[in-house]
């Protein structure tokens, strides 16, 4: 009997048991249903709005919209930015969007975008530098001049005059400035005392889009040396292989370009430039006396090679203390792949034609023969 009423309260606490087992999954399940059903809804809504937020601010909107990217933004400031004018619908989405797909390398400098761009757009144009506006000024700046003869093109051309220009590129507070935004090309060299002026031959000799009717001459230099710091790199371990920093390859680019009037004589000139100083012999050209003198002359007399420099060649051994004259892309080229001779010599013909020897006893046959024409 008393075993009996134990077995019939086991089953009942058994049964008891089984069925809170049932309630407590079922409120389990429940529970687990209701927060799969909200996270679902927020991942769906997250989508949803993430998808809206990537999509262009106004699809068919023609308004143009001019903004300024600062030298050294990160994606964050650039974000900003875009937000700020109306160019993109949420800056932290922009800012996952560039994370998420590894971008980088954002160029400074002046763009006008529209409200209709999508983010990729937006992206690629900050990328490559590529603005969707005509432009309001284009300027070509030549190879082979200097900061004087460039200040007076935009001087000619745009809101300010030669003497504002040179006024800041002179200004030592602002060099500093842009030794800290580009630190790869500007060094200390440029600011030794006997240096002209600190940016001479820094500033890439290439045509300039401008976008606003007036742009500030901040923007102007910032955007050259933009393009010396991207063509320096393309050379920059050719550049350290021939044992040179990069003051001194931009130096010897600017000797080169005012010696050579033709692409393919760069090459060949460099490599005479490297034996003379092999051999230390002074480099002995007459482009660095006329700068040195300050003035354009059609022929230097032997009393100008006397003036005392650190830019005369004919005075100081090896490279003049800075360059001479802004340069092209195959002037430094030619620097960082110079050929392979043993000419020590060289002279130009009224023709433009270059006659090299390897002895000084050629040398003056070369100038007998070909001076006289």
């Amino acid at each position: 009997m008393y075993r009996n009423k134990r077995k019939k309260k086991y089953r009942e606490n058994l049964k008891e048991q089984t069925e809170e087992a049932k309630r407590v999954r079922k409120i389990v399940f429940i529970i687990a249903m209701t927060v799969a059903v909200f996270l679902i809804i927020g991942a769906v809504s997250l989508f949803l709005y993430v998808h809206s937020a990537m999509k262009p601010v106004d699809p068919d909107s023609e308004e143009e919209v001019t903004i300024e990217v600062p030298i050294g933004s990160s994606s964050s400031t650039i974000a900003s930015i875009l937000e700020e004018n109306g160019l993109i619908r949420n800056e932290l989405v922009f800012r996952m969007y560039v994370k998420f797909n590894n971008e980088t390398d954002f160029q400074a400098g002046e763009y006008t975008f529209s409200p209709s761009m999508e983010i990729q757009e937006l992206v690629e144009s900050l990328k490559n530098g590529i603005v969707m506006a005509e432009p309001v000024h284009t300027i070509t700046i030549p190879e082979g001049l200097t900061i004087d003869q460039i200040a007076e093109i935009y001087g000619e051309n745009l809101h300010f005059s030669k003497e504002d220009f040179l006024e800041k590129v002179n200004d030592r507070a602002y060099i500093e400035e842009l030794m800290q935004h580009f630190p790869g090309v500007l060094s200390d060299d440029i600011l030794d005392e006997e240096i002209r002026t600190p940016l001479e031959g820094y500033l890439f000799a290439s045509t300039y889009d401008f976008y606003e009717e007036k742009p500030k001459i901040e923007n102007i230099v910032e955007k050259m040396l933009t393009e010396t710091e991207k063509l320096v790199n393309q050379y920059k371990a050719e550049i350290d292989e021939m044992g040179w920093n990069v003051h001194e390859a931009v130096t010897f680019a600017s000797l080169v370009e005012k010696e050579a009037g033709k692409i393919e004589q760069r090459n060949k000139i460099a490599g005479v430039f490297y034996n003379r100083m092999e051999e230390e012999m002074p480099l002995q050209t007459d482009p660095t006396v006329l700068y040195a003198l300050g003035e354009h002359k059609d022929q230097v007399l032997y009393e100008d090679l006397e003036i005392e420099s650190p830019y005369n060649t004919y005075v100081v051994e090896a490279l003049p203390i800075g360059p001479i004259s802004n340069f092209a892309e195959n002037s430094l080229e030619a620097v960082a792949n110079p050929d392979q001779s043993d000419y020590l010599y060289f002279l130009h013909d009224s023709d433009g034609q270059i006659h090299y020897a390897e002895t000084y006893e050629e040398h003056l046959q070369n100038r007998e023969e070909h001076m006289e024409e």
